[in-house]
């Protein structure tokens, strides 16, 4: 396992940690509200089915999803947030892109600029470092609750792509068009997921090793930790041994 899929696998464990705290709810309602605006009725918009999804995995009261679709359709006040890509380059030259929510976006741009510079990083002009990462579907599944003969069965019949062994967890990689699809075969088949989201997947990855590693995941870090950022994806490697040994 690579120290970019480990990497991926102490995210998600984060990710678990945070929806405690509800900083995961805060995440999902933005989304929730983003998604809405092309439409309130789930079943004719699959990214607010998507976002649903998230919330009712993470136990979002069904209230909370209710007053989210409004503010995002405009039947309720307080739906006026932007979604922004920034894009970027971390220490040793890794690409960065950072998702947002803001309703603030000058303070925004002001805050993500700040945690670039202050790592060891700089940001760039639009489409400067998308153009590395595909939009995908990618749905994991803890190691134990499949075996790899199984997830293939229901996964490819499905339309989905590939899977990865990631250590303690499968990683699903599709289409964003069969996202839906592949959460649903899943379902029917028992098999649990740890998280689902539709993705940016780096097409390659680049070796982190040193002061530019430990750089790396500060400014993971940080931008991870701002209120408005939805979700930050990066194609950065570290070796397995390091990553254990900065992660701790």
């Amino acid at each position: 396992m690579s120290g970019h899929s480990k990497w991926a696998t102490i995210k998600h464990k984060k990710a678990a940690l945070d929806a405690k705290r509800g900083k995961s709810f805060t995440r999902i309602i933005k989304e929730i509200m983003i998604a809405a605006r092309s439409g309130g009725d789930p079943d004719g918009n699959p990214r607010l089915r998507t976002a649903i999804l998230a919330a009712k995995a993470a136990s979002m009261p069904s209230d909370n999803i209710k007053k989210a679709v409004m503010r995002g359709t405009g039947e309720l006040d307080g739906g006026q947030i932007e979604e922004v890509m920034f894009e970027g380059y971390g220490p040793g030259g890794a690409a960065v892109l950072v998702n947002v929510a803001t309703d603030n976006r000058n303070r925004t741009v002001a805050d993500i600029r700040h945690a670039f510079s202050k790592n060891g990083g700089n940001m760039g002009e639009q489409g400067s470092v998308a153009w590395m990462f595909e939009r995908k579907s990618q749905v994991f599944v803890a190691i134990e609750k499949a075996t790899e003969d199984q997830l293939m069965n229901v996964v490819l019949e499905a339309g989905g792509d590939d899977i990865r062994n990631q250590g303690d967890q499968w990683e699903v990689l599709s289409a964003p068009e069969a996202h839906e699809a592949i959460l649903k075969a899943l379902e029917a088949a028992h098999i649990p997921t740890e998280d689902a989201s539709i993705a940016m997947v780096p097409k390659n990855l680049i070796k982190l090793e040193g002061k530019h590693a430990a750089g790396m995941l500060r400014l993971n870090e940080a931008l991870e930790d701002h209120d408005d950022v939805q979700s930050v994806y990066s194609n950065f490697d570290i070796d397995e041994k390091e990553l254990e040994a900065l992660s701790v």
